[in-house]
């Protein structure tokens, strides 16, 4: 199993989320945990170091990383598929 740790930033974004939709992501960021590439999952292109994933949940995105050695999930960014992307 690994560790799921959530940025800040991150909590402060999905406490403006709907009631519905934030349910919805934590649920998927939890299962995680036990399947942190599932099949739904796509990799970010670009020269990230480590690679950054993406898992989708309704209109929302979740980035995240992968540390395999020491079996965390670092949550990044969480946002509207329009938004998301743009730096």
């Amino acid at each position: 199993m690994y560790n799921i740790k959530i940025a800040q930033s991150v909590e402060k974004k999905l406490n403006k989320i709907g009631k519905k939709d934030k349910e919805r992501i934590i649920e998927k960021i939890d299962s995680l945990a036990s399947i942190p590439r599932p099949e739904d999952c796509k990799k970010l292109q670009g020269r990230q170091s480590p690679p950054l994933y993406r898992i989708r949940s309704g209109k929302y995105r979740v980035i995240y990383a992968i540390q395999d050695q020491a079996l965390i999930i670092l949550i990044l960014d969480v946002g509207h598929r329009k938004d998301i992307y743009k730096n």
